[in-house]
């Protein structure tokens, strides 16, 4: 599976995770305004519900990661690998295309939607379109009358419409000519309607809406809604409008609503950005909300009570983003990545390779670079420290002195530590920087930060850092470049190549948090090189846990005996 098609997989999840929301929200939503009616007044649940549909997308398609930690039994390999053993050919090489052919059904589907999506989409756009134009047809078409205010501009227009706003970035209210044939108290009521939504910015809602709207354009609760809060919009007009005023305003208000019917056609163009219209099945209720003000003083209580249902739903939906979410199955985390050290070029990439974790062990390469380069680390065998009560001893062989040597080749946490310490926070932050290593993030602690903590690298990140490596392009001396591939060197290849690598072991994490011990994250990276050529690799697998051999030793041995086949397949000009 190529990076792309988990992308779109993703983005198919989100969708689906969206629409699992969106019955959730109006759900509650519709529930909670079935007890409290005043709630249909309220603009801000409706509308944040909509914002809530929308963020909850826009989460799910957000990558991942996966939080990894180190085992506490780490990739100590005691049985050195010989020529003869690493020049075997696998049988069983490219096991992550496996997973990616147990998914290509989904990664149809999920192509087939991205291709349904954008036509939505652009569907959605092109009717926003045609509505402004729709609009902008109605404006040229009248002209300007006086008015007591300076905005929004009003223009009469001799067409069968609804007084309506339109907006929001240069207001102006359109109005018939037919409504100089009404009663004149009734006209002012109807124009005070249209300038209480101008008032209240209810345009801006209303853009923001039209947004959302093509954001989510497949999830019918989006439409639901949004028409519940262009109706609780109207209401919030409607109650201020009316607010002070004696009964008979209040009656010839009603009859405003309905004289609107006698000459209004057509309502505002569809999905224009404009407030007008009288819908007949909505007008018994507005009527009847004008004849009983009382709702409106549980106006608050509503609006206290719709907001606490969409944080407890929401809240649910972030509790449930990992269930919602698709990322790469922890049993599925398979990375095969070779590229041509010399131009880049991908020469093989096999399963999720942008996936970030834990480096562990394999960050030694950059602390080997760093010891070297400031001094610290003389040659491969000095300094040799001796071990200390308190230094970290998960491995009996860490119980001794360490040198350079025996650091690399059993991965010593103790002794990393030791280094980037005398090297200080500062100084490592800036090496890491300069390094462009992973997230580059060591919050975690400059001597844990790379064990299961805030400094996280995908495999495409680490052999881009590795082609530097291999190229010497990295600012550090000579010398802290030949000691780190003195320490990386492995044994030469039957057919030739030379290899460098370094093992890494971690373990993954558990819903809840804690450490899952019965599956191991497993690392082996490093570069190759044979008459000139370098290919620099990372490999990386998480799967069920050995209960004999560490992940990452395990990860070695069978990428060894693999590489010459890869290799030999790999031609000079690919």
């Amino acid at each position: 599976m190529t990076t792309l098609d988990a992308t779109l997989i993703r983005f198919l999840f989100a969708s689906i995770g969206c629409l699992a929301a969106g019955m959730a929200v109006w759900g509650v939503l519709a529930l909670a305004r079935r007890y409290l009616p005043a709630l249909g007044m309220q603009r801000t649940p409706w509308m944040l519900g909509q914002v809530a549909l929308a963020a909850t997308f826009i989460i799910l398609m957000l990558p991942q990661a996966q939080q990894l930690h180190m085992l506490p039994v780490f990739d100590v390999d005691l049985s050195p690998m010989t020529a003869g053993t690493v020049a075997r050919p696998a049988q069983a090489a490219g096991a992550a295309s496996t997973f990616a052919q147990s998914r290509s059904w989904l990664s149809w589907t999920a192509w087939a939607w991205v291709l349904a999506y954008t036509g939505g989409l652009l569907w959605m756009l092109a009717r926003l379109v045609h509505g402004q134009r729709a609009l902008a047809r109605l404006l040229r078409a009248g002209a300007r009358t006086p008015s007591d205010v300076a905005l929004p501009v009003m223009i009469e227009v001799d067409a069968p419409i609804s007084p309506m706003l339109v907006g929001p970035f240069r207001p102006r209210l359109l109005l018939p000519l037919a409504l100089r044939t009404i009663d004149p108290l009734q006209r002012d009521l109807i124009v005070a309607h249209e300038l209480t939504h101008w008032r209240r910015g209810d345009l801006w809602w209303l853009a923001a809406c039209a947004l959302l709207q093509a954001l989510c354009w497949f999830n019918p609760a989006m439409r639901l809604l949004r028409a519940r809060l262009v109706w609780a919009q109207e209401l919030g007009c409607d109650r201020d409008v009316l607010r002070g005023r004696p009964q008979v305003q209040r009656k010839a208000y009603a009859a405003a609503l309905v004289a609107q019917l006698r000459f209004q056609y057509g309502a505002a163009p569809a999905n224009a950005l404009a407030f007008g219209g009288v819908a007949p099945d909505t007008l018994a209720a507005r009527v009847a909300l004008i004849r009983s003000p009382g709702l409106a003083l549980h106006a608050g209580r509503a609006r206290c009570a719709g907001l606490a249902a969409l944080a407890l739903v929401f809240g649910a939906n972030l509790a449930l983003q990992p269930a919602l979410a698709w990322d790469a199955a922890p049993e599925a985390l398979d990375c095969t990545l070779m590229l041509d050290a010399a131009t880049g070029a991908v020469l093989v990439e096999e399963g999720r390779c942008d996936v970030r974790t834990t480096p562990a062990s394999i960050f030694n390469i950059a602390v080997s670079l760093m010891g070297f380069d400031a001094g610290i680390l003389q040659d491969t065998h000095a300094p040799a420290l001796p071990f200390k009560d308190g230094y970290v001893d998960w491995q009996p062989s860490w119980r001794a002195t360490t040198d350079p040597t025996s650091w690399i080749r059993n991965s010593t946490v103790w002794y990393a530590q030791q280094v980037t310490s005398r090297l200080g926070e500062r100084r490592v932050q800036d090496y890491v920087g300069r390094f462009d290593y992973g997230n580059q993030d060591l919050t975690g602690g400059v001597d844990i930060a790379w064990i299961s903590s805030s400094l996280q690298v995908s495999p495409r990140e680490q052999v881009a850092f590795l082609r530097k490596v291999a190229h010497r392009e990295l600012p550090v001396s000579a010398h802290a470049f030949d000691m780190t591939a003195q320490l990386l060197r492995l044994p030469t290849l039957a057919d030739g190549w030379q290899v460098y690598g370094k093992t890494g072991t971690a373990s993954g994490k558990s819903p809840d948090g804690n450490e899952d011990t019965g599956r191991a994250l497993g690392w082996f990276v490093g570069w190759a090189t044979k008459d000139g050529r370098t290919v620099v690799f990372a490999r990386q697998n998480l799967g069920p846990r050995d209960p004999d051999r560490a992940a990452g030793p395990l990860l070695k041995e069978h990428f060894l005996r693999a590489l010459p086949g890869r290799l030999a397949t790999l031609s000079p000009s690919t």
